[in-house]
C-alpha cells in the first residue's frame, strides 16, 4: 500500500515491550510482503497468533476449467446466476468460478449470509461490489463496502464478509499481489499528479476489530486457502484480538466513481483506464466521461486485436455504446480472446458521431495468459454472441 497508517494502540518503538493493563506482553505479528523486503504491517495481539489446536483438509469445490475451444468471443450473463443450488450463499464458500488461469481465478458470489472466517494465503484478492452492501471484518479492523467499491485484501489477511441483504460480488483471486499501477506512483510510493485517483480516495480501517459479544473467543475455525488447497485451522483464541497496528500493508477500499477518466481529442486506448495491476493481469475502470472532442473523432473504440491478452469486460452501469445490439446488458461479461479481432457492433461507430459524453460503467480484466472457463461461466453463456457482428449463425 502506498502510504503509512497507524490504528489503535502501539508502542513508540518497534519490537520493544508492550504490555496489557494486566501486565502481560502483547504478541507481535509482522505481516510482510516478499519476506522482509517490501511493505509490511506490525500487529499487536492479546494472545499468540500462532496457537492452533487443529488443522484439517476441506474439500475444494472450485471445479475444473474448460479451454476456450473452439476459439471465439463469448458472452456470459451473471444476471442469470443464482446461488449454487442453495437457498442462501456467502461471499467465500458461495463463490462460483467464472474463469481462471495460472495467474488469477475470477469468481462471482451472491452473498446473503455471513461468511466463515477466511484467509487466502495464495495471493491478494480484489472484490468488486456490483450491487448491495456488506461489512468486512478483518484483523486490521472493519470496512463497509457498497455498490461500486473495490476492496483490496492483502495475502493472508483473516477476514469475513457480512452482507446487508444481498450483495453481488465480482472476485479476483490473484496468484500474487494487486496494487495501483507502478506508473502512477513515485519511487517512494506516493500517487503522482497524473494518476486518475489518489490517497484521498482510499478508505482503510480506522479502529481495531473486536469480536461480537455473542461469538466464541476460543477454538475458532478459520478457512485457509493455500497452494495445495483448503485447510480449516482451529485457533485457540479469536484472531480478532488485535489492539493496534501500523504500517503500509492493510485492506483498503476505492470506489469506481472516484476514478477520474483521462480523455483526449481522439479515442484513448484502454491503458488510460487502468486502475490496478496484478501478476500477468491488469484491471481497468470505464466510467462516465466526456468523449473525444476532435471535430472528426469517432468516439467508440476502433477494431483491435489484443495479440498478447484476453479481454474480459464486466458491464455494471449505464449503457455501453459500442455493444448496442449485441445482447449485452447490466451484469453481462464479454470475453474477447487473443486471436480474435473485436470492436464495436455494426452501426455503432456511425451512431456515435457527435456524441459528447458516454454514460457507461464497466470493469475490465486483461490477462496475459488465456482464460479458461469455469462451471459458472458455462452455465450462463449466451451461445449466439459470437455471430453478433455478422448476424449469421454457423451452418449446421
Amino acid at each position: 500500500m502506498p502510504y503509512y497508517r497507524s490504528v489503535g494502540e502501539i508502542p513508540r518503538k518497534r519490537h520493544t515491550q508492550f504490555r496489557s493493563p494486566e501486565g502481560g506482553l502483547y504478541a507481535e505479528e509482522l505481516m510482510g510482503v516478499e519476506g522482509f523486503s517490501s511493505d509490511s504491517a506490525l500487529l499487536y495481539h492479546r494472545h499468540l497468533p500462532t496457537a492452533i489446536v487443529n488443522a484439517e483438509v476441506v474439500p475444494d469445490h472450485r471445479g475444473t476449467l474448460t479451454p476456450n475451444h473452439p476459439l471465439k468471443p463469448r458472452h456470459f450473463r451473471t444476471q442469470d446466476l443464482k446461488p449454487d443450488g442453495q437457498p442462501a450463499g456467502d461471499a467465500v464458500t458461495g463463490r462460483r468460478t467464472l474463469f481462471g488461469n495460472n495467474d488469477v481465478t475470477i469468481c462471482f458470489a451472491i452473498a446473503t449470509e455471513p461468511s466463515p472466517l477466511y484467509r487466502n494465503a495464495a495471493g491478494d484478492e480484489l472484490i468488486y461490489v456490483q450491487t448491495g452492501s456488506a461489512t468486512v471484518d478483518t484483523i486490521y479492523g472493519a470496512l463497509d463496502i457498497a455498490d461500486g467499491d473495490y476492496l483490496v485484501v492483502p495475502t493472508s489477511t483473516t477476514y469475513r464478509v457480512r452482507p446487508h441483504g444481498e450483495a453481488r460480488l465480482f472476485v479476483l483471486e490473484a496468484g500474487g499481489h494487486i496494487g495501483p499501477p507502478r506508473r502512477y506512483l513515485s519511487t517512494r510510493g506516493q500517487f503522482l499528479e497524473h494518476s486518475p485517483y489518489c490517497e484521498r480516495d482510499l478508505r482503510g480501517p480506522v479502529e481495531p476489530m473486536v469480536p461480537a459479544a455473542d461469538e466464541p473467543t476460543s477454538d475458532v475455525p478459520v478457512l485457509v486457502r493455500h497452494r495445495a488447497g483448503l485447510t480449516r485451522m482451529t485457533y485457540a483464541d479469536h484472531p480478532f484480538d488485535v489492539v493496534g497496528w501500523d504500517g503500509c500493508l492493510y485492506p483498503w477500499v476505492f470506489n469506481i466513481r472516484d476514478f477520474e477518466p483521462i480523455t483526449g481529442r481522439v479515442h484513448q486506448p484502454p491503458p488510460v483506464h487502468q486502475t490496478f495491476e496484478g501478476p500477468n493481469f491488469v484491471v481497468c475502470s470505464f466510467c462516465p466521461r466526456k468523449v473525444d472532442y476532435h471535430p472528426l473523432a469517432v468516439p467508440v473504440p476502433y477494431n483491435h486485436a489484443n495479440v498478447d491478452s484476453d479481454e474480459l469486460m464486466f458491464y455494471v452501469g449505464g449503457d455501453y455504446e459500442a455493444r448496442k445490439g449485441s445482447g449485452i446488458g447490466l451484469g453481462s461479461l464479454s470475453l474477447h480472446p487473443s486471436g480474435f479481432t473485436h470492436g464495436p457492433q455494426p452501426g455503432a461507430a456511425e451512431a456515435s458521431l457527435g456524441a459528447e459524453r458516454f454514460d457507461e460503467t464497466a470493469v475490465m480484466v486483461d490477462t496475459f495468459r488465456p482464460l479458461e472457463m469455469g462451471e459458472a461461466a458455462t452455465s450462463c453463456e449466451d451461445s449466439s454472441y459470437a455471430w453478433s457482428w455478422s448476424g449469421r449463425p454457423p451452418k449446421e
